[in-house]
């Protein structure tokens, strides 16, 4: 079965982001189309990158960035939920991703992002870098709002159209999945 996985994209104390990804996990887990498991960038202990080689040489030395390859590249697809910070991509989250490159290869990705603007123009960045790591990143995007889906900033509480949101985000993402299969395959 296609196994998807929803990396929490922010490490900061008192983040948003797991009540984010806990709620896209539960709605999620409803399927039967796909497999979802949490991912936790906070489980990876991952320092500012420390590897030797560039990520496309594969050629990894340190044990956390091994353990990270092998629970990406176990995965055929992902929700990455991410907030926004000053404009652009969590650092911990870009550092994350910067680690390895092979393991991202031909798998899909929907974003599910919040912020004061709804984490957009996060994503919009993120859609570059998975460009680069020939990652399909689907159209559909969940796009919360700090103002109107968390009491004070901070207790989640979304609105009721981004469950339907996020449906299409998965449908997306679950199915580019499954056709790039023959890709990750060869």
């Amino acid at each position: 079965m296609t196994k998807i996985g929803i990396i929490i994209g922010s490490t900061r104390p008192g983040r948003n982001g797991e009540a984010v990804a806990h709620w896209v996990h539960e709605i999620a887990s409803a399927r039967t189309d796909a497999e979802f498991e949490l991912v936790d960038l906070l489980d990876y202990k991952l320092p500012v990158l420390d590897e030797a080689y560039p990520a496309t040489l594969g050629n990894y030395s340190q044990s956390h960035t091994k353990a990270w390859a092998e629970k990406i590249d176990s995965l055929d697809g992902f929700v990455i939920v991410t907030p926004e910070y000053n404009r652009s991509v969590p650092g911990a989250l870009k550092n994350a991703i910067d680690f390895i490159y092979a393991e991202w290869n031909n798998k899909a990705v929907g974003f599910v992002s919040y912020g004061s603007v709804g984490g957009s123009r996060a994503v919009e960045h993120l859609r570059g870098i998975a460009g680069e790591l020939q990652l399909a990143d689907v159209r559909g995007q969940v796009a919360l709002s700090l103002f109107t889906d968390f009491e004070n900033f901070s207790t989640f509480k979304p609105a009721d159209i981004h469950r339907d949101t996020l449906g299409t985000t998965l449908d997306q993402v679950i199915a580019w999945s499954k056709a790039l299969a023959p890709l990750r395959a060869s």
